[in-house]
C-alpha cells in the first residue's frame, strides 16, 4: 500500500509502517530540523512544507496514496502544556480536511491521548464521517505494543466505506498481557541498572530501573541536578551509579534502531525524539491494518 506521511516529524511513524511492508512515497513536515533527520534515514523525499498551503492537496495527490498517515502537532493538548484548545489544534482539523480532499482508501491519525477531551476531535471526526470513512479509535499504551515505555497515544484509523470499529478486535486482541520493560527490550546494553529521567516536577520521581517500562520520553533531557533530593519512589539513590540517558539511548526507548541517524543540534535532536511516534507502536498498528486488509 502506497502511503504519504503528513506532520511526519523525524520518521517514527514512517519507519513503523515501512517495517510492516507499507511503501512510504513521501513525507511532509514544517520543521526543518525534523525534515533533516528524516532525510538522513529514508530514500523517499521529505519536504519542508506548510500543509495550510493552497497547493498541499495537489502536491500530495501527485503520489496517489492509498493511505495517509500522520500525527498533527499536539502540544496544546499535552499534559505537559496548556489544556485549552490553541492554534495548533487546528492542525488536526487541517489533517482531516486533507484526508477528505485527497480521499485515500485509508488514513491513520496519531495524537496525545487527551485529545479525546478536546472539542477539536468531534470536529475532525465529523469531517471524516462525512467523507465516508468508517472509524476505529483507541488509546493504546505503547508498553503493551512492543515499546519499553509507558506512553499512551490516541490512534484513529479510517477506512472508506467500512463500519465503525472495524479494526477494534485486532487492535485489542494483540496487546501484550504484560508491559515491556527496558531490560526486555535492551537487555543489559545500557550498562546500568538505574537511570535518571528528569521529572516534570519534583513531586514525581526521577530514578528508574531497567526492570520496568520507562516513563514517557519527552523533548527535553536534563542532567541530574547537583542538589537533587531523593524522591520516596526513586528506585535507587543517585550515588548508586545512576546516570541520565544519552539522546541515542532515549531514541532506543522510542524503538528507533541503532542505525537510525540523528543529525542537527542536540536540542533539536532531543525535541525530535520526544515528539516521535514510537516505531514499534506504529508498526503494531500497521500490522493490524495489513492483516485486516488482506482478508
Amino acid at each position: 500500500m502506497d502511503c504519504v506521511d503528513l506532520f511526519s516529524g523525524c520518521g517514527g511513524m514512517s519507519l513503523g509502517f515501512q517495517n510492516a511492508g507499507f511503501n512510504i512515497k513521501a513525507a511532509f513536515d514544517n520543521w526543518q530540523a525534523a525534515v533533516d533527520i528524516y532525510s538522513a534515514n529514508f530514500d523517499h523525499p521529505a519536504f519542508k512544507y506548510d500543509l495550510y498551503d493552497a497547493e498541499a492537496v495537489p502536491k500530495i495527490e501527485e503520489y496517489s496514496p492509498s493511505m495517509i498517515i500522520g500525527g498533527p502537532p499536539c502540544q496544546d493538548f499535552s499534559i505537559a502544556g496548556a489544556r485549552q484548545r490553541g492554534k495548533r489544534a487546528n492542525l488536526a482539523i487541517r489533517y482531516a480536511e486533507i484526508v477528505r480532499d485527497v480521499r485515500p482508501e485509508w488514513f491513520v491519525m496519531e495524537n496525545v491521548y487527551n485529545i479525546e477531551r478536546m472539542d477539536v476531535l468531534p470536529e475532525a471526526l465529523e469531517i471524516f464521517r462525512n467523507a465516508g470513512y468508517g472509524l476505529t479509535r483507541r488509546v493504546l499504551n505503547a508498553s503493551l505494543c512492543g515499546v519499553p515505555q509507558i506512553r499512551r497515544r490516541f490512534i484513529l484509523v479510517g477506512h472508506l466505506g467500512d463500519k465503525d470499529d472495524f479494526l477494534g478486535e485486532l487492535l485489542d486482541s494483540r496487546l501484550s498481557d504484560k508491559q515491556m520493560t527496558v531490560r526486555d527490550y535492551l537487555g543489559d546494553s545500557l550498562g546500568t541498572q538505574y537511570f535518571y529521567m528528569h521529572p516534570r516536577n519534583f513531586q514525581r520521581r526521577g530514578v528508574f530501573t531497567i526492570d520496568e517500562p520507562a516513563v514517557t520520553v519527552r523533548g527535553t533531557n536534563r542532567p541530574i541536578p547537583p542538589a537533587y533530593k531523593r524522591h520516596h519512589a526513586d528506585k535507587a539513590d543517585i550515588s548508586e551509579g545512576v546516570r541520565a540517558l544519552t539522546y541515542k539511548e532515549r531514541s532506543y526507548l522510542q524503538t528507533f534502531p541503532k542505525e537510525f541517524e540523528f543529525v542537527g543540534s542536540k536540542t533539536d535532536i532531543e525535541q525530535a525524539i520526544g515528539n516521535a511516534v514510537p516505531v514499534k507502536l506504529a508498526e503494531y498498528v500497521a500490522r493490524c491494518i495489513a492483516d485486516y486488509a488482506a482478508v
